[in-house]
């Protein structure tokens, strides 16, 4: 009795086979967006749409009522989807920055100190591409009593 050794070729052809006989990966989903994602937003808050080019720097001018919320700025890479990272590379002198993915956009969210009006300002970078965003904070008094839920 003799053994037959395949050949290179059908051990090519069989590989062919077994590769035109795997599960084809599940189309893209886009991210979903929770109502928890919007909780805490400032009542007044004016950004206007911001689309950031690879290796450029954006000015943005931003307005919120100081009542204890979060305004925030959106931006996504083609497709959409979200940055993979966003570095602060100027901090906020009066207020804090919060870098995070909301579905396929990444959302920059600024709250102002507690009682803080006037002007702020703050820088984020981000990659892939390295576009950066330079945000010009104007900080205004609350339209009305802050709420005893806001946060301090």
């Amino acid at each position: 009795m003799r053994l037959l050794r395949p050949t290179l070729p059908a051990w090519l052809g069989f590989i062919g086979v077994l590769q035109a006989c795997a599960p084809t990966p599940p189309p893209r989903v886009p991210s979903r967006v929770f109502a928890i994602d919007f909780v805490g937003a400032a009542k007044s808050c004016t950004v206007p749409k911001v689309s950031l080019v690879p290796g450029q720097a954006r000015d943005v001018a931003i307005s919120v009522g100081n009542d204890g919320g979060w305004c925030a700025v959106t931006v996504a890479q083609p497709g959409p989807s979200p940055y993979d990272v966003g570095l602060l590379v100027t901090r906020p002198g009066h207020g804090k920055v919060y870098v995070h993915t909301v579905g396929d956009e990444t959302r920059i969210d600024y709250t102002p100190d507690p009682g803080y009006t006037g002007a702020d300002h703050f820088a984020v970078r981000f990659e892939p591409g390295e576009p950066v965003l330079r945000a010009t904070v104007n900080v205004t008094p609350a339209a009305g009593p802050i709420p005893a839920s806001a946060p301090r």
